[in-house]
């Protein structure tokens, strides 16, 4: 842990993943190691107010048991944020009275420390350069397949997010196709590679209704309507890796989210396309699935922390 200067209890940071469905909370020490965490329901219905409150509430008791200073708390969040104002600026119609909310102010009056807020997939990038699969890396692209597709980016060891907060949102650029996407437009790769769309490309091709893990399961009995949804995506992703790596010259590529977990099915593919295509610099792409799991969003987060305040 972090020693405070005065020789007291060592110093902590806190990491809060606040998700549609589950809010993660992790207590870290000053590398990152995970002292203790808990998982609380998401009350997304009920709005801002009171997801951050079930986040609090869920923190105190990790502070209780460890012996350590809180030094300061990262959030990522689902949604489109204004990290550097700690506000929310969209959300999908999940959340109820999340786009707009003070997410930093509304942490910092309750817990008298620094509070510094991401996006949820920039947040998962943060975690796994720090701790995961991709730890110390100068330059990587970062994808999250779940019921969207996330992307961010690792230039020159740092996150870029761009002047608006939107670069590395390979999920929503078009070219993918013509089929509507959730966010209203048309052809992204979201459409082809997340878990709502595997599901739904399934359905119209076979007539059956299942989840996006209900399709993998199909796959691995050896379903052609199935193993054609996953060759698609795997193909999607891959064509996604290709422009980003012309375009930024970055070849290191970490995939995490639900639909990773379909790992086997997905792999094959993904490299079947690399191969074929290779970036226009030569270089080889190193393609890697997420390690640190359902803790990579919260660990980004505190890891956020720690480097705000000068610790990493």
């Amino acid at each position: 842990m972090t020693r405070s200067a005065a020789g007291g209890p060592p110093g902590a940071y806190a990491g809060i993943d606040i998700g549609g469905t589950t809010t993660q909370v992790v207590l870290c020490t000053g590398d990152l190691t995970v002292l203790d965490r808990a998982e609380v329901p998401t009350p997304a219905a009920e709005g801002g107010h009171a997801m951050v409150g079930a986040a609090l509430a869920a923190l105190r008791p990790l502070l209780d048991r460890v012996p350590a200073r809180l030094l300061g708390v990262g959030v990522g969040a689902a949604g489109v944020v204004d990290a550097r104002a700690g506000r929310v600026l969209a959300a999908s119609d999940s959340f109820h009275a999340w786009a707009g909310f003070a997410v930093t102010a509304a942490v910092e009056a309750a817990l008298g420390v620094p509070a510094f807020l991401d996006n949820d997939v920039n947040a998962f990038l943060r975690g796994e350069v720090s701790k995961g699969a991709v730890a110390g890396e100068s330059h990587v692209l970062a994808m999250t397949l779940g019921t969207g597709v996330g992307g961010a980016l690792w230039l020159d060891g740092a996150l870029f997010d761009g002047p608006r907060g939107a670069a590395g949102e390979i999920g929503h650029v078009p070219g993918f196709g013509d089929t509507p996407c959730s966010c209203g437009g048309r052809g992204h790769l979201e459409t082809l590679a997340s878990g709502r769309f595997i599901a739904a490309r399934y359905a119209r091709r076979s007539g059956r209704h299942t989840t996006a893990r209900g399709v993998a399961a199909a796959a691995g009995r050896g379903d052609p309507h199935a193993l054609a949804v996953f060759g698609a995506a795997g193909s999607a992703v891959a064509r996604a890796i290709l422009i980003t790596a012309g375009l930024v010259d970055v070849t290191t590529v970490v995939l995490g989210g639900g639909v990773s977990g379909a790992w086997p099915l997905l792999e094959p593919s993904i490299r079947t396309a690399l191969r074929a295509d290779p970036p226009v610099s030569g270089a080889p792409v190193r393609l890697v699935r997420a390690r640190l799991g359902s803790d990579a969003v919260a660990i980004g987060a505190a890891s956020r922390a720690r480097t705000e305040l000068g610790a990493g």
